[in-house]
C-alpha cells in the first residue's frame, strides 16, 4: 500500500479513531507496509516484521497463521526477492509461527540455505505440549472464534536456535537484541534494533488489556508480564511494531503505553494478592478487584479481548490452586446431580428456566445463566429448557466487550440452539 501513511494511520489508531488490535485487524490483507527505510509490517492475524538485510538478506521476526502463510509468502516477495536468511519468533502461538514453510520449500527448490529460526528454549516444549492436547486446543479455539470447522496443527517448525535469557543475533548490518519475557506465554522473546530504534514486543503489547487471563488457556504471568513492560518502556524506543495492531511512533508514546500498561496490570496484581493474603474466597476477590480509574478511557487498555475478571481468577489459579475457598467445592457433587436437586427443591426445570428468564428480564444476567444452566443440566434432553438456555446465553454474548466471554457465551448459545425442537415464548415477549 504505497499511498498509505502509516503514520497518519498510526496515529489515528492512538486517538481512537480507528480500531486496529488483536481484536479487530484494521489493515488485513494490505500486503507489506513500509515502516522505515528497509523495516516492512505485514499486518494480520499474527502481524510479520520483515526487514531487508546488506548483503540480499530477508529476516522475519514473527512469521504469521497457518491459513495466510502462502499469502504471507507472496506478499513478502512483492516486497523483496531476497532469501529468507533468518526468522524470530515472538512465542509460540500457532498465529506467529506458521509462515516458515513456504521459504522452506522455496529454498529447497533454488538451492538457497534454509533459513535459521530463532526462539525461546521453551517454544519446543509448548510444540510438544501442543501434540499432546491437539484435540483439546482445537475445541477450545472454535468455541474462542467461533470458527467451528478448525482443526488444530500437528506438526510443527521447530527452532534451529534457542536461548534463554538473551541472544543478541548480528545479520546484513542489524542488530537483534533479544531477552526473554513471561506474560501471554512463558516464552517470549522481545526484540530490540538499535540500529532503527526499534521495539518488537511480540504480543506483550496488543492494543488492548493483557490477554492475561484467557479462560481456556495455560497460565499467564501477569506480574512478569508488567515486569517486561517496564524493562521495554526503559530502552528509549522511537517506533515499536507489537505482533498485533499497527505501529506506534515517537518515544514518548511508547513508553507512555508500556508504563501505563505496567500500571494496570500492577495495580489487578497487588490488590488480588492482598485479599489473598488475607484468606478471602475467589468469590469475593472476583468483584473486589478493580483496574485504576485514570486510565480508563486509554485506547490500548480497553477490555475488548481479554478482561479483568478473568486475570484475577489467573492470579488465584497461579497463587492459590484451583481450590477456590468454598468447601463445598473441594469434593463436590456433579453438576447434574446438584442441578436435580435444586430443580426438586424449586418445583421443577420449568421453574428453574422461568425463573432465569425472570432474571434476564430483571437485568442479572449471571443468575439467569446459573439458573438455565441447572434446568438443562437436571433435564439435558427437554428441548424447551434448551430454547430457555439458548436466550438467556445470547443475552449473555450480548452484553459481554470482550472476545473470550462472547465467544463462550455464543458457543453455549449454539449449543442449546442445536437441541431445540420447538421455541416457546422468546426473551424479547417476556422483557
Amino acid at each position: 500500500m504505497s499511498d498509505l501513511d502509516i503514520k497518519d494511520y498510526a496515529d489515528r489508531i492512538w486517538r481512537g479513531e480507528e480500531d486496529d488490535s488483536i481484536a479487530h485487524t484494521g489493515l488485513h490483507g494490505a500486503g507489506v507496509v513500509d515502516v522505515a527505510d528497509g523495516v516492512g509490517w505485514a499486518p494480520g492475524f499474527g502481524n510479520v516484521i520483515a526487514f531487508r538485510a546488506d548483503g540480499g538478506e530477508v529476516v522475519l521476526f514473527d512469521t504469521g497463521n497457518p491459513i495466510t502463510a502462502g499469502r504471507l509468502h507472496e506478499q513478502v516477495r512483492a516486497w523483496s526477492p531476497d532469501p529468507l536468511s533468518l526468522a524470530f519468533y515472538s512465542h509460540g502461538h500457532i498465529d506467529h509461527v506458521f509462515g516458515v514453510g513456504p521459504f522452506d520449500a522455496e529454498a529447497r527448490e533454488r538451492g538457497w540455505a534454509r533459513p535459521q529460526v530463532v526462539a525461546h528454549e521453551a517454544v519446543r516444549a509448548r510444540f510438544d505440549r501442543y501434540v499432546l492436547t491437539n484435540g483439546y486446543n482445537a475445541v477450545i479455539n472454535r468455541r474462542q472464534f467461533q470458527a467451528p470447522d478448525l482443526t488444530w496443527p500437528d506438526e510443527y517448525r521447530h527452532p534451529d536456535v534457542t536461548f534463554a535469557d538473551g541472544l543478541t543475533v548480528t545479520r546484513g548490518g542489524l542488530t537483534f537484541e533479544l531477552f526473554h519475557a513471561k506474560g501471554e506465554t512463558d516464552d517470549a522473546a522481545v526484540a530490540y534494533v538499535p540500529e532503527h530504534r526499534l521495539l518488537l514486543p511480540g504480543d506483550l503489547f496488543i492494543w488492548l488489556t493483557p490477554n492475561c487471563g484467557n479462560p481456556q488457556k495455560a497460565q499467564r504471568y501477569p506480574r512478569e508480564w508488567a515486569h517486561a513492560l517496564r524493562r521495554m518502556a526503559a530502552l528509549g524506543a522511537e517506533t515499536m511494531i507489537p505482533s498485533h495492531g499497527a505501529p506506534i511512533f515517537g518515544a514518548d508514546r511508547i513508553e507512555q503505553a508500556l508504563t501505563e500498561t505496567a500500571e494496570w496490570l500492577e495495580s489487578i496484581v497487588e490488590q488480588t494478592l492482598a485479599l489473598l493474603n488475607e484468606g478471602a474466597r475467589l468469590d469475593d476477590i472476583v468483584p473486589a478487584v478493580r483496574p485504576p480509574a485514570r486510565l480508563a478511557d486509554r485506547v490500548y487498555l480497553q477490555a475488548k479481548y481479554d478482561e479483568p475478571e478473568f486475570i484475577v481468577r489467573n492470579l488465584w489459579r497461579m497463587y492459590g490452586g484451583w481450590y477456590d475457598g468454598n468447601p463445598a467445592r473441594l469434593k463436590p457433587a456433579r453438576d447434574a446431580d446438584l442441578a436435580r436437586a435444586v430443580a426438586g427443591l424449586a418445583g421443577g426445570t420449568a421453574r428453574l428456566a422461568g425463573a432465569a428468564r425472570k432474571a434476564v428480564a430483571d437485568g442479572d444476567l449471571r443468575l439467569a445463566c446459573h439458573l438455565a444452566e441447572m434446568a438443562v443440566q437436571a433435564e439435558p434432553d427437554d428441548a424447551d429448557l434448551h430454547a430457555v438456555r439458548a436466550e438467556v446465553y445470547a443475552a449473555r454474548a450480548a452484553a459481554e466487550s470482550s472476545l473470550m466471554a462472547r465467544g463462550v457465551y455464543t458457543w453455549a448459545a449454539n449449543e442449546s440452539r442445536g437441541r431445540t425442537e420447538s421455541v416457546g415464548p422468546t426473551l424479547t415477549d417476556l422483557v
